[in-house]
């Protein structure tokens, strides 16, 4: 299939009214109804304005971070027209992909099960 790679460049403490411009890009994505959204947190960048960002041992506050997503054309304009009529202050990339799945049908999920150390179950 043929698309593109969206990818958004932030930093982990970027706000957006009560959410991090991470957070916001995730919730957005799913109520548009695009899956497959990866975050990536970056040791250190150089922003649009030019300013260094870095993750420093005892505060990852200004530590870059990425949002990446493999859409469609119509995805990629509503993606983009949510983050216009938010007022999103965000950097973006928009790179034309050819994306898609291989290996066959996907395998059946296992039973996720919540371990609680010192409570084992039979």
């Amino acid at each position: 299939m043929n698309g593109y790679q969206l990818t958004f460049y932030t930093e982990h403490n970027r706000r957006h009214d009560h959410r991090t411009v991470c957070e916001w890009l995730l919730h957005e994505a799913s109520r548009l109804g695009i899956h497959g959204v990866s975050v990536i947190n970056c040791a250190e960048g150089t922003g649009h304005a030019g300013a260094h960002h870095g993750a420093h041992l005892l505060n990852l506050a200004d530590q870059p971070v990425q949002v990446i997503l493999a859409v469609t054309e119509d995805e990629a304009q509503r993606m983009l027209d949510a983050v216009e009529a938010g007022r999103v202050h965000v950097f973006y990339t928009k790179s034309p992909v050819e994306f898609g799945v291989l290996g066959g049908e996907e395998p059946p999920k296992a039973k996720k099960h919540l371990s609680i150390p010192g409570h084992n179950r039979p």
